[in-house]
């Protein structure tokens, strides 16, 4: 396996594992249960306070982004070298986020179509839809991102760390106004601040300015003694995921305890950099890195759809394997067969669908300017936005599910992302 003797091969490794940790902790913390023929859905969260633990381990969505932050410094690295400019460079990033996101928009649009017409009521619609969308919510975010990685990277490089504490005391202070002001409102900025700010540190990375492995054990323990501040004596929710108080949450909108958490989780992880660096020279382990990172989008973005879908199947022949209470010794122990067989599922779909994600565009296409691709990628982001806050069927407003969707094609439209057909010669 043919791989540049200065690729970092831990980068990917970690965007794997960061991925199936997600997957994996979203099956888990689901808790279904079919009794005297109907269903209840639940959350273990909710049912068993004291798991919240968990949610330490598996939201490692900060580690994605960091993981994205050291990707995209080496992409626009490279793009400076080739003389590529900035619409070139964004126009092939987006297309490895935005395409596999259409697919699993149009497959929702076109299945909500047949329910809807098949007289599924808007409540059942709109649970599953809403279930199998929560993901695309990462890329609405991502994207921005992305879009700002050109001007955001170059102030790193010009001001350093300097630039990584403006970022997080914006959101320090939107935290303040949320908790102290009552000002809620201004807390969904913090989906910008608080993951630039994390995407930040991918960038101190790529320069080898995070420290030596003891500095960096300093650091993860240092984050996790102001994690344990920020909750047991501040304002905010024990759970790193969702959070048993539905009026707060450390993820809806984001606050600074989630670029704390990233802080204690990378200095870990990045402290035993260098074995984990030999260990992946090795081929098995990277080969299966590679296999994961050839399919990773289309991982993450279907494997609630699989589970909605396998559900409904289970739930359709009697609720087979349904009928374990959630929590019990049972169900913890039936846990591993569940993620087993929900990942026996993903995998068909991954490998059937993966070489979309890996579709480049063609060599003859045309670059949009960089005003419509950034046009483009902001309107698929506020559509992907409202489909993972209300999904389909049963929207606040008349029609706002079609309407965001909309917003997706006319966004990847403009920013020329919809698939086209090859030119032939004549």
């Amino acid at each position: 396996m043919k791989t540049p003797d200065e690729r970092n091969r831990y980068v990917d490794f970690l965007r794997a594992v960061s991925i199936l940790m997600v997957v994996t902790g979203h099956w888990l913390i689901v808790a279904l249960y079919y009794k005297d023929g109907a269903f209840i859905p639940g959350d273990l969260l909710e049912l068993r306070p004291n798991t919240q633990w968990l949610t330490w381990v598996f939201q490692v969505m900060p580690i994605f982004f960091i993981v994205g932050g050291y990707a995209n410094a080496v992409s626009l690295e490279s793009a400076r070298r080739r003389g590529t400019d900035y619409a070139g460079w964004l126009i092939t990033r987006l297309n490895r986020l935005v395409s596999p996101l259409l697919v699993l928009l149009f497959a929702w649009a076109l299945l909500a179509a047949v329910l809807h017409f098949s007289g599924v009521t808007g409540d059942v619609l709109r649970l599953a839809s809403r279930a199998s969308l929560i993901p695309i919510w990462f890329l609405a975010i991502y994207t921005v991102v992305v879009v700002l990685a050109p001007a955001t990277y170059i102030a790193w490089q010009r001001w350093g760390f300097a630039s990584f504490w403006a970022f997080v005391i914006v959101g320090v202070l939107v935290d303040v106004a949320f908790f102290a002001a009552d000002q809620q409102w201004l807390g969904w900025s913090n989906y910008l601040w608080v993951w630039l700010a994390v995407h930040h540190l991918g960038y101190a990375w790529r320069d080898g300015r995070m420290g030596s492995p003891t500095r960096l054990l300093t650091y993860s323990a240092l984050g996790l003694m102001v994690l344990a501040l920020l909750i047991f004596k501040g304002p905010y929710p024990f759970a790193m995921v969702g959070s048993p108080d539905e009026a707060l949450s450390n993820t809806l909108p984001p606050k600074i305890t989630l670029l704390v958490l990233g802080i204690a989780q990378f200095g870990l992880l990045l402290a035993i950099e260098a074995p984990m660096r030999r260990l992946l020279s090795g081929l098995r382990i990277w080969a299966v890195t590679v296999l994961i990172n050839s399919m990773i989008m289309t991982l993450y973005l279907w494997h609630l759809t699989v589970m909605v879908i396998l559900v409904s199947i289970l739930y359709l022949a009697g609720g087979f394997g349904l009928g374990v209470e959630p929590a019990s010794l049972e169900w913890w122990l039936t846990r591993p067969v569940w993620i087993g067989v929900l990942y026996a599922c993903l995998l068909p779909v991954a490998i059937a669908l993966g070489p979309l994600e890996r579709r480049t565009r063609p060599a003859d296409a045309a670059v949009p300017s960089a005003a419509r691709l950034v046009a483009g990628a902001l309107l698929v982001c506020l559509g992907v936005a409202l489909l993972a806050l209300f999904g389909f069927g049963s929207s606040p407003l008349p029609f706002l599910d079609i309407a965001s969707f909309v917003l997706v094609v006319l966004g990847a439209g403009i920013s020329g992302l919809l698939p086209t057909r090859k030119k032939t010669a004549a």
